[in-house]
């Protein structure tokens, strides 16, 4: 028998956002959940907050944590946050520098002033969520 429906706490902590870093934060998670569902090996994801933040990871192992979050310290943007230990930054930066920019090793900027570079957010996105069954693979 399963127990009950653990309800997540992120859709509460993105409403406690600004609009326009709410408006992002939600169509993250969106694309988040839908290209988990589309992706061979993914599956369901655990979805909650790390640090305070959004995070989501496949329950299967497939890939590694993605976290997003709107900070007061930074009010014109929301960043978008990968293991630091993973290549995905340095992947982002070599492969999707002219479309997304990066903060160090670990996190994707996003300007909440610019429209959002769809195709490249879910490269980087789908990147993360089957990051280990790619190192496997290859």
């Amino acid at each position: 028998m399963t127990g009950p429906v653990k309800m997540s706490d992120v859709p509460a902590k993105i409403a406690t956002c600004p609009a326009p870093a709410r408006q992002i934060l939600t169509q993250i998670r969106n694309w988040v959940h839908s290209l988990a569902v589309g992706m061979d090996g993914v599956g369901p994801l655990d979805e909650s907050l790390k640090w305070g933040e959004p995070a989501w990871r496949p329950k299967s192992g497939a890939g590694t944590t993605i976290r997003a979050d709107w900070k007061a310290k930074t009010p014109d943007q929301v960043m978008i946050f990968f293991d630091c230990k993973t290549d995905l930054i340095d992947r982002t930066r070599s492969l999707l520098s002219s479309e997304l920019t990066c903060e160090g090793n670990r996190a994707i900027i996003l300007p909440l002033d610019r429209p959002l570079p769809e195709d490249a957010i879910k490269t980087a996105l789908g990147w993360a969520l089957r990051y280990h069954l790619d190192r496997k693979a290859s």
